[in-house]
């Protein structure tokens, strides 16, 4: 086809002329064909029939769609709102950067209020909306160390002996991560209850020794979110060393473990460190955007009853005693991992996309350029700037 055929087909199509970004390399020369809502191969473009419509896509990068597994809001919207208006808002920003998929991201707030949301949450999956595809929901928070907060609501924090976690629990086929803190009563009941129930138990927001997540992990503990932030590390009792959540995050192989990208939250040796202990297989990179993410220089922004401010580029507490989640969304971190961290832009993008899949299960339709999975796929330029955007196979 000509270059200037517009791009709103759903059929048999084939994108070329561009860079291909493989799970392991990027390659010039092939062409990814496309047909209805899924990948139909990778191919070298030369042996493409004359019949195949061709988008020439000038040169840029082909990308699996990115997906973030941990994202709050953007655009002066949360997913704590369950309106038409904020879920609209939030996936179509994404959608506009190239993040293709994504979790609904609660944070803290009373348990009524989060119940609300994930009925909405579910409400939204079963209909046809325009956006990022929401795979599910990331339930963050209530079960937190009140040492831990961070940004989430300390009026709100429970623990999960006090306040079971049923009324969420409800919604437990729609749930794709539950965080919590596994010191506190209650949480190792409740591990074991999430990993039975097919949602991944993560932890965070916590003050945990390694001597209390080991039996959480046993119990089926595997996933850890945003590494060195709310986070416990090593102190001293007496002449003994005793690691926290942090090295636990490091060293122990069977976890997967979130990281924010934005090169506020962490400076790029924090994030060399993470790459080289735990890898792009089990690293993911998720951006913990807020609804300040959009929004300019100064602009206020609220969570739940908790409100925040957009400064120098991150989230900020009013007092600017801790961050408040990044304003950064995930195409714009991949750059920082490539040429700040030195991560190889394979690896980036891979933990941008088939990572995150793998966190949530998804890695079989999800994730990278394969046959057979959906045709979710994003032409960059090379500033990741989104230049087209492709989810289910039609064009956003």
């Amino acid at each position: 086809m000509s270059n200037n055929k517009s791009l709103n087909q759903t059929g048999r199509f084939a994108l070329v002329n561009g860079r291909v970004i493989l799970p392991d390399r990027v390659e010039v020369g092939l062409a990814v064909v496309v047909e209805g809502d899924v990948i139909a191969g990778v191919v070298r473009a030369a042996e493409l029939g004359s019949e195949v419509e061709r988008i020439d896509v000038g040169g840029r990068l082909i990308s699996p769609g990115l997906i973030d597994i941990h994202t709050h809001g953007a655009y002066g919207h949360t997913f704590n709102e369950p309106t038409v208006e904020a879920f609209s808002a939030i996936t179509a920003r994404n959608a506009s950067h190239g993040t293709t998929s994504l979790l609904a991201t609660t944070s803290t707030a009373p348990v009524s209020d989060l119940v609300a949301s994930l009925e909405f949450i579910w409400q939204w999956m079963g209909e046809g909306h325009a956006g990022a595809q929401i795979l599910g929901a990331h339930v963050e928070g209530p079960y937190f160390a009140l040492a831990q907060a961070g940004a989430q609501d300390p009026t709100n924090i429970l623990n999960p002996a006090d306040h079971p976690a049923g009324a969420l629990l409800k919604f437990h086929d729609i749930i794709r991560i539950f965080t919590f803190a596994p010191e506190l009563p209650g949480a190792l009941a409740l591990t074991a209850q999430l990993a039975e129930l097919g949602i991944v138990p993560a932890a965070g927001h916590s003050s945990a020794r390694e001597e209390e997540i080991i039996p959480a992990i046993a119990a089926g503990l595997s996933h850890i979110i945003h590494i060195w932030s709310a986070q416990s590390t090593t102190i001293r009792q007496g002449p003994w060393r005793k690691p926290g959540l942090l090295e636990v995050s490091l060293t122990y192989e069977d976890l997967t473990v979130e990281m924010i990208c934005d090169n506020k939250h962490l400076p790029p040796t924090l994030m060399r460190l993470a790459y080289k202990c735990i890898g792009p297989d089990r690293l993911c990179v998720i951006s913990d955007a807020t609804s300040g993410a959009g929004l300019p220089e100064g602009s206020r922004y609220r969570m739940g009853e908790m409100e925040y401010e957009v400064c120098d580029g991150v989230g900020m507490m009013l007092d600017r005693s801790s961050f408040a989640g990044s304003t950064t969304l995930l195409n714009q971190m991949i750059p920082i991992l490539a040429e700040q961290v030195g991560i190889p832009l394979p690896e980036a993008v891979r933990m941008a996309s088939l990572t995150p899949a793998r966190v949530i299960g998804i890695d079989g339709r999800k994730g990278s350029l394969e046959a057979g999975k959906d045709a979710d796929i994003v032409i960059f330029d090379d500033d990741f700037t989104a230049w087209r955007v492709l989810i289910g196979g039609r064009w956003m």
